[in-house]
């Protein structure tokens, strides 16, 4: 556990700043109120809808399914990476059939969602 004193005190002295930084702007910053200021900035413009509409559920059928492949990058990304290390020590094998069952795991999601029609923008 030695090895990990460093982690600790970066992780204390990184608390103790952003503890330290909201209890000055709590104390120090100013705390004048008007109706401008409580309204929602929107690039310098005032609204033109409600921010409390509803969504079409496609949005986040896209937004999952960005997820999904985002997270396949990045398992798929570092394994494609090291895979001839791998081969080098005799885990070759194990490693590309994981990979493989993995990305039809992904796969079969995909269809399936395209199937459902999460992928059409009508």
């Amino acid at each position: 556990m030695a090895e990990y004193w460093g982690l600790g005190l970066f992780t204390l002295l990184g608390t103790a700043v952003v503890t330290l930084f909201m209890v000055l702007t709590t104390w120090l910053g100013p705390k004048l109120v008007f109706p401008e200021k409580q309204e929602p900035f929107e690039c310098g413009e005032r609204q033109v809808v409600s921010p409390y509409q509803r969504f079409n559920v496609k949005f986040y059928m896209v937004a999952i399914s960005f997820i999904i492949f985002d997270v396949e990058v990045v398992f798929l990304y570092p394994w494609a990476v090291v895979f001839n290390d791998f081969i080098g020590n005799g885990a070759g094998w194990y490693a590309y059939i994981s990979m493989m069952v993995f990305l039809f795991v992904l796969s079969v999601g995909l269809a399936y969602e395209w199937m459902k029609g999460g992928l059409d923008w009508n």
